[in-house]
Parts: C-alpha cells; sequence; structure tokens
C-alpha cells in the first residue's frame, strides 16, 4: 500500500514538473510555442533578440548568431548563420539548436519547423515590445528576475527624461536613419524614445514609423537639431538647399558612431542608453 501511495505521488510531481516546464508562449505570429524544457542551445536570427538573451544573464545558452548581432562582445565568436532575411538553414542544423529565435519576416520558420527545430518569432518594434519580448523570453528560459530587468530600463529612460536642459524642450528633432533620406517618425522605436525625453520630432505620426522624404519637405521643416549616424552624414551639408536649415547652420547636427547608431535604432534592451545618446546631444548642442 505504502509503495503504491508513493508510486502515485511520484507520478503527481512528475506529471506537476511536466506541465510546468511545458507553459507555452505566444509568438509574434499568433503561434503558441511549447517546450518539453528551458532551451540550452539557442540560435538568434535578430541582433535586439539576442541582445534580450544575454540582457536576460544567458549569453551562454547561445550557440549561434546572424551576421548583424555584435552585442555584447561574448556574441562575436559564436558561429555566424547568414542574416535574417538569408539565413543558412544548413549552418543551423549542424548548431543543433533546441530553438530558434527569429523576425516574423525572416522566410524559413516552415522549412526549419519541418526539420523539427522549434522556432519563436518575435520582432519588436516599440517599447512594448521591448517589454514583451523581455517577459516571453524570461519565462521561457525560467528567468525569474525578467521583470526587473524591464523596471530597471524603465527607471533609467525616467532618469535620462529629468536630465534633459529646459532649453531642448522646444527643439525639433529631426532623426535621419538612411540617406535616401528616411527619417524615424513619431510612430518609431526612435520617435517613441525622443517622445519619453520629452523631445518633439519633426516627422510626425501620420507619415509613418519611417518614411521616405523629399528634401524640400526638411528644408521647409527648418528643423533645431538633426541627428545622424556617420555613415548617413556624407554629403548631408551639401544636399540642394540644406545648408538653410536651421540646425545646419548653427552647428547643431550630432554625429553617431556606427557602434552608437546600432543601439539607437535596435529596438532591445539597449534602449535606455539609447536615450543617454540622444541626451548628451542634447546636452552638447543646448550650451
Amino acid at each position: 500500500m505504502r509503495s503504491r501511495a508513493f508510486a502515485l505521488i511520484l507520478a503527481g510531481l512528475l506529471l506537476a514538473g511536466v506541465v510546468a516546464q511545458a507553459s507555452p508562449v505566444r509568438d509574434d505570429r499568433g503561434v503558441l510555442v511549447t517546450l518539453a524544457r528551458p532551451p540550452q542551445r539557442i540560435v538568434s536570427l535578430l541582433p535586439s533578440l539576442t541582445e534580450t538573451v544575454c540582457a536576460l544573464g544567458q549569453c551562454q545558452r547561445l550557440v549561434g548568431v546572424d551576421r548583424y548581432s555584435n552585442y555584447p562582445d561574448a556574441v562575436r565568436s559564436l558561429a555566424q548563420v547568414g542574416g535574417g532575411l538569408d539565413p543558412n538553414i544548413e549552418a543551423i542544423v549542424a548548431l543543433k539548436p533546441d530553438l530558434v529565435l527569429m523576425a516574423t519576416s525572416t522566410p524559413v520558420t516552415d522549412r526549419l519547423q519541418s526539420l523539427g527545430i522549434k522556432v519563436l518569432a518575435l520582432e519588436p518594434k516599440s517599447h512594448a515590445d521591448v517589454k514583451r519580448a523581455l517577459q516571453i523570453l524570461g519565462q521561457l528560459l525560467e528567468v525569474p528576475d525578467a521583470e526587473r530587468v524591464w523596471r530597471e530600463i524603465d527607471a533609467e529612460l525616467s532618469s535620462a527624461a529629468q536630465a534633459v536642459p529646459a532649453s531642448a524642450r522646444s527643439m525639433r528633432v529631426y532623426f535621419e536613419v538612411n540617406s535616401a533620406p528616411y527619417a524615424a517618425g513619431e510612430t518609431s522605436f526612435i520617435g517613441e524614445t525622443l517622445k519619453r525625453l520629452r523631445i518633439g520630432n519633426m516627422v510626425p505620426a501620420a507619415l509613418g514609423a519611417f518614411p521616405k522624404l523629399n528634401p524640400e519637405y526638411v528644408v521647409r521643416a527648418n528643423p533645431d537639431l538633426i541627428m545622424v549616424g556617420d555613415r548617413n552624414f556624407a554629403g548631408l551639408k551639401g544636399r540642394p538647399g540644406w545648408s538653410r536649415i536651421r540646425a545646419i547652420r548653427e552647428g547643431r547636427v550630432c554625429i553617431f558612431t556606427a557602434d552608437q547608431t546600432d543601439v539607437l535604432v535596435r529596438a532591445g534592451p539597449r534602449m535606455a542608453e539609447g536615450a543617454r545618446l540622444m541626451l548628451e546631444c542634447l546636452q552638447e548642442k543646448t550650451r
């Protein structure tokens, strides 16, 4: 009798463990993803997701990344498996992952799943998405303090906002993401950061997240401050009519390095660092 009771108790404990481990999460495809156990071998095909795994203190679980994942330094030595739009399936399979993280736009989801590889599609595009990605990956990786990671990011954002000079509050910023020119609008991740800092964005929400602008539009809008990466800065001052723009005329142009640009444009856990870069720009240009 005692052995039967023990067997029932043991079976109940095992069942409880299986249920706990198989708790599903819903990804950005609307698909419920269930894993038999927390993943130990992860391939990430999106830099912001690579950074999220590491922000949760789980870098050691990554075995492969896309060619653009370059932070933190620990991921630079990992196997590269192509890009988000052109991943190398053979290279991914060779790494024997128990989970592949990717954007919803990555085209090999069905192929990987047909090979028995679990896929989780997340594509952070907003501050809220960053928080949600931390929560979902925190649950899958069984990181108990994922909420603390978000609280620290949020607190740093608030701190940066409080440090913005009063003289910068009335500024209208033009943030160029590509020399076409494409700009960061109010509804973009970058635009959300500007809004959190309570700084005006020259590009209204009605134009979309990253609209391609007519260069003359920027001249007419006449921004007070320009933020641009060094890869896109070349020739900016020489564009027709741009010498008349207030920001250029008065020397209020902040030029970010390639590494700094990665921080600013990636919708990931370094968003507070991005806000600090914007803050430093505002402080320097309002002295």
